[in-house]
């Protein structure tokens, strides 16, 4: 099997592996037990949530434990929402999120809260000019992704977060693809709660986190729990909680020497693409301007001629695991807004495909792929 489908999940690292099966056996203890074996298990999650918070410039005791991203997006949202005062409930979010930003989105609706999509520019950017036309007396919060799991398009979140904070709005970020792939701080970004992920980072599944800035108020999701702060609830997975640590400090300490791989990656797949004259593109290669700031390993195509999820099974029965967008939303037949939004006709965005690399990735992988493609084309 040829594994190109890093974006929705990767395998443990070494360094996370050992770290899981050595915290399973040795420090299986509950961390809120106060008897010895409850101390060491504190300890190893102290350190984990320091670990964690340095790698983005954070302070420890901000950093929250969540089961994933998609938790960490609806606790994040949630709990940033629900500390705004009532005259403050009208909230913007990104057209382009992942499905879990929209289904938190969703859930303050339920609540009396109005919700307003921003729509990005013809580069597919969400920039302080889209949204300003957008804000209102009483809007309270923003939230706009890092990265995007389709396209890699990286957002202008510095711009953004500066431009919010001048008005009093609070500002959460989706930052589960971007974490590990490109270095950032919370300062840098301007952003009063991101969001990551454990698996992207060849962790263990099952575990992500929240950052909360210094001074900005959240509201628990769930009221009066007793773990994290009291910001969720449910007995700490310690082991996992340090293989997420031990892959995060690993990942982000490579994020240079695999930039220049996955760029290498991209490069070859698009000249494997002109060599066989397959009429198969990176859509991000198409949108207007030089400014293109996108995420090295994902490389989201179009224009094949077959669906998308044809082109996924087909590939499939040869071995080769690729992608139609995010894991969340496959099997759901819809364009995602972000290709819409990019200008994509329904038939290029039917026909869209995601291929996203990893560091075990080679040239060798993308000749299997451009082949499988190549054969396919061959029999329309």
């Amino acid at each position: 099997m040829i594994y190109l489908d890093y974006a929705a999940s990767s395998p443990l690292c070494e360094e996370a592996l050992q770290t899981l099966m050595t915290m399973s056996r040795d420090v299986y203890a509950n961390a809120s037990s106060l008897h010895d074996g409850g101390g060491q298990a504190a300890h190893i999650l102290e350190r984990s949530r320091a670990f964690v918070a340095g790698l983005i410039g954070g302070e420890p005791d901000r950093l929250f434990f969540t089961s994933g991203g998609t938790e960490s997006n609806l606790l994040a949202i949630q709990g940033l929402a629900r500390s705004l005062p009532a005259e403050r409930r009208h909230v913007l979010v990104s057209a382009l999120e992942h499905h879990s930003v929209k289904l938190a989105a969703n859930g303050l609706v339920e609540l009396g809260y109005e919700v307003e999509l921003i729509w990005p520019d013809a580069r597919g950017r969400i920039t302080p000019e889209r949204i300003e036309p957008l804000l209102r007396p009483d809007t309270g919060l923003v939230s706009v992704q890092h990265a995007n799991s389709e396209t890699g398009l990286v957002q202008p979140l510095a711009e953004i977060g500066t431009f919010l904070r001048e008005k009093g709005i609070l500002l959460h970020t989706d930052a589960v693809q971007s974490f590990g792939k490109i270095g950032f701080s919370v300062d840098e970004l301007g952003v009063d709660a991101l969001s990551i992920s454990s698996h992207k980072v060849q962790g263990p599944k099952g575990v992500g986190a929240v950052y909360i800035r210094p001074g900005a108020t959240y509201a628990s999701v769930y009221p009066e729990s007793l773990h994290e702060g009291g910001f969720r609830p449910g007995t700490v997975n310690v082991p996992a909680i340090a293989a997420f640590a031990a892959s995060a400090v690993h990942t982000c300490g490579l994020i240079e020497q695999r930039t220049e791989q996955y760029v290498s990656l991209r490069t070859y797949l698009t000249e494997r693409f002109r060599e066989y004259e397959l009429p198969a593109y990176v859509v991000t290669d198409r949108l207007p301007g030089n400014e293109r700031n996108i995420l090295p390993h994902i490389a989201g195509c179009a224009g094949l001629g077959y669906e998308g999820q044809y082109v996924m099974l087909e590939c499939n029965r040869k071995g080769l695991c690729i992608s139609t967008g995010s894991a969340c939303s496959s099997g759901h037949q819809d364009i995602p807004d972000t290709l819409t939004a990019l200008g994509l006709s329904a038939g290029e965005g039917h026909s869209f495909f995601r291929i996203s690399f990893g560091p075990h990735t080679t040239t060798q992988h993308l000749d299997r792929l451009v082949q499988a493609l190549h054969e396919l084309a061959q029999t329309k």
